[in-house]
């Protein structure tokens, strides 16, 4: 009933709200009694998710919006407030992912995941933040995800966007010091049940799935809607997310090694599939859904085996380094 109270009647606008985290967000928001403004390039799912979120009360303005578009990002922002009257919280989502062995794949494919994690999340702050200011009041959060942290090889171009976005947020949290009332927060969720791994461009020439536990969409949701009541600037989805970002800060190339182990392990194995761009460069029809079939829909804890298995295998990489 408090997120009902604190969230009726606020303007939230939510980037990539045509599937995975993003869409979860939207019905979240929506049961919440928040007025949203829906942007990703698939105007017409958009729409379903819009009728969704229309049928739990909210009001709805769907803008198709391209991230890496810095003039349609600040159409976005401007749309937003004109229909809404102002701004509350600004949602930045859209993200994509590239998989296969760095010089393999078109240095084209790396640049424009670059384009959408990154500069489309810069693109966002910039054009909300003139609106912000002129309310002096307002939220950003951004879905970063551990990858800002973890490295993940096979996936260089995605793991340079995350990096540098975790490095461009710091640094407008900095700036902004003088707007007390202006929030950054970042959100870093461990693996997600999302389609995102199903959307994206694989070079590997193998089918790929995401690496247990994987956590409900909705749980990055609710801690959306959390942050939006109590900012934070920094935000941990997920047990195995802090116990990651601990075992690289204590054993950085190890981690990283032992991850570019297992993809290897797990490339041998996995079933063949054509290469595909993925939704990297234009938007797709298929795995619209805020699930990517990874766990267990409607759960929203993960499985307790798989924390305590990542705990007992940070646990023996530290005895293995002090042993070696």
């Amino acid at each position: 009933m408090r997120m009902l109270k604190k969230l009726l009647n606020k303007s939230v606008v939510i980037t990539g709200a045509s599937s995975g985290a993003g869409r979860a967000a939207a019905i979240e928001f929506a049961l919440c009694g928040a007025k949203l403004t829906l942007a990703a390039r698939n105007e017409e799912v958009l729409d379903e998710v819009a009728a969704e979120c229309r049928r739990l009360g909210a009001e709805v303005l769907v803008v198709a919006t391209d991230v890496t578009d810095a003039k349609a990002m600040i159409s976005l922002a401007n749309a937003a407030n004109y229909f809404f009257g102002r701004i509350d919280v600004w949602v930045n989502n859209a993200g994509v992912l590239a998989a296969g062995p760095f010089d393999e794949m078109p240095m084209a494919m790396h640049e424009q995941v670059i384009r959408t994690n990154l500069l489309g999340y810069m693109n966002g702050a910039h054009a909300v933040l003139p609106i912000f200011k002129a309310q002096k009041r307002g939220i950003i959060i951004n879905n970063i995800s551990i990858g800002g942290f973890i490295p993940m090889p096979y996936g260089a171009g995605y793991t340079a966007s995350k990096f540098a976005l975790r490095g461009f947020n710091e640094a407008l949290k900095a700036e902004l010091t003088p707007w007390p009332y202006i929030y950054v927060c970042d959100l870093f969720p461990a693996f997600l049940d999302t389609p995102g791994i199903q959307h994206a461009g694989n070079y590997t020439g193998k089918v790929l799935k995401p690496a247990p536990p994987v956590y409900d969409p909705r749980r990055v949701g609710k801690a959306m809607v959390d942050v939006a009541v109590r900012p934070q600037a920094t935000r941990y989805v997920g047990s195995v997310s802090v116990l990651l970002k601990l075992a690289h800060a204590i054993f950085p190339q190890t981690m990283a090694n032992a991850t570019a182990g297992m993809v290897r392990t797990y490339l041998k194995q996995a079933d063949e599939i054509s290469k595909t761009d993925g939704n990297v460069y234009s938007t797709v029809n298929y795995g619209m859904s805020p699930y990517g079939g990874f766990g267990w829909p409607g759960k929203p804890r993960a499985h307790r085996k798989y924390i305590a298995a990542a705990a007992l295998v940070g646990l023996a990489t530290g005895l293995w380094m002090v042993n070696k």
